[in-house]
């Protein structure tokens, strides 16, 4: 399955920062969330049955409003034959825009960066954005594994979402009481079994890992006693996924309760993997600023016209980024400029350098929106960088909050 661009990811983001600000007068505005695997007929389905069900909702307006939401998903779901690969989700509603009688039909229709994993229908007074919030918090994915000598367990967390992939019984004796030749026979038995036992954990867990591997961000390694230990420092897994090992933690637990425990326990680490990531970049783009290499750029006009040019390798953006691009386009003769404003500044009146006619604004969007469309068109990997750090803050304050590390040097 695609991983999620970054413009994906920027929309969505977007969205749900909308969403979050939008009331109805009663209860309804309606969610839908829609798993790739679930039948669009069978959601029509469910559709036409709550419209009959609506006739009961007593207020008059409500009742209305909540009929013509269902009314319009019905009519965009005939646009799908079938889900998009990784679902769909679907809100709608009536919106005041100010007093009585002011409300707008308003409708989000999109495929989430991550899969839907449950089918959901909800009606109230606000959108149900909480599973798409958890959809989005964290796009990472992350292998996990817990064990000891009885069993072990492998799991994919992705976000908050943990699928539990294989769980796997040893069948190792246990201590034996035996004295003399026999001990030390039945020792060597428990050895070679337990050896065994390592072996198959580390078969599987390339089988579940492997086909992860470049989006696999990081492994957690987890259990109670010195088995982990053993797995980790034998040659058991395939080395690629060994260098992934970002933490080995103790637990008291083993199955589903030491796989969340593991994951309780690594959560400073993986905090501190996203921080160094960002530390690591804006170290590279410094780096470029001040070497004779010169491949680095910032500012919003050099990088723009560096992305244009093909040159950016990675453009990086501050999540603080608070402005917004305008294209304008002259009525008359059919000129156009481009201008940046901040994010709540009144639109300037703009008139034509050629024919001095008053321009009219034919597009309005996020600075950051308009960069990241650039640079998917070119090929340049994005990187939004939070202000949570002392390099993200200086990103933010000293080079506008707009900066790009380049393919070459650019004269």
């Amino acid at each position: 399955m695609s991983e999620a661009s970054s413009k994906e990811l920027y929309e969505v983001k977007k969205t749900l920062k909308e969403l979050e600000n939008k009331k109805g007068r009663g209860t309804e505005l309606v969610s839908v969330y829609i798993p790739p695997e679930k039948q669009i007929s069978d959601v029509a389905k469910q559709m036409r049955d709550e419209l009959g069900q609506s006739a009961n909702i007593k207020s008059k307006q409500t009742r209305k409003n909540v009929q013509s939401a269902i009314e319009v998903i019905i009519q965009r779901l005939k646009l799908f034959p079938k889900p998009p690969e990784k679902g769909l989700i679907m809100f709608v509603g009536m919106i005041p825009k100010g007093g009585p009688g002011t409300e707008k039909m308003e409708t989000y229709v999109f495929q989430p960066p991550e899969p839907v994993q449950t089918y959901t229908y909800h009606c109230d007074s606000q959108f149900f954005i909480e599973p798409l919030r958890d959809i989005i918090e964290y796009k990472e994915v992350y292998g996990v594994l817990v064990l000891d000598r009885k069993e072990a367990t492998i799991a994919v967390l992705r976000g908050k979402r943990i699928d539990i992939v294989k769980h796997l019984t040893s069948g190792v004796p246990g201590k034996h009481k035996a004295g003399g030749q026999s001990q030390r026979r039945f020792d060597r038995v428990i050895e070679l079994a337990a050896h065994e036992f390592l072996k198959r954990i580390g078969r599987y867990t390339d089988e579940a890992f492997m086909p992860l591997k470049d989006e696999l961000k990081g492994v957690l390694v987890g259990g109670p006693g010195h088995t982990k230990n053993d797995f980790v420092e034998g040659d058991y897994i395939n080395y690629e996924i060994n260098d992934k090992i970002i933490n080995i933690v103790d637990t008291s637990y083993t199955g589903d309760f030491g796989i969340r425990e593991v994951i309780d326990e690594s959560s400073d680490a993986l905090e501190e993997l996203d921080i160094m990531k960002e530390k690591k970049l804006m170290r590279k783009f410094l780096t470029g600023l001040i070497s004779e290499s010169g491949l680095s750029t910032y500012g919003e006009d050099e990088v723009r016209n560096n992305l244009q040019m093909g040159a950016v390798e990675t453009l990086i953006i501050s999540e603080n980024l608070k402005s917004r691009r305008l294209t304008f386009e002259c009525p008359a003769c059919g000129t156009i400029t481009q201008q940046t404003i901040r994010q709540h500044q009144d639109i300037p009146e703009e008139r034509c350098p050629n024919c001095n006619e008053i321009m009219k604004v034919v597009k309005n969007e996020e600075t950051a929106e308009e960069l990241i469309e650039l640079a998917d068109e070119v090929n340049t990997d994005v990187e939004v960088i939070s202000i949570e750090t002392e390099e993200g803050t200086q990103l933010d304050k000293a080079f506008g909050g707009i900066a790009g590390i380049l393919r070459y040097k650019v004269k």
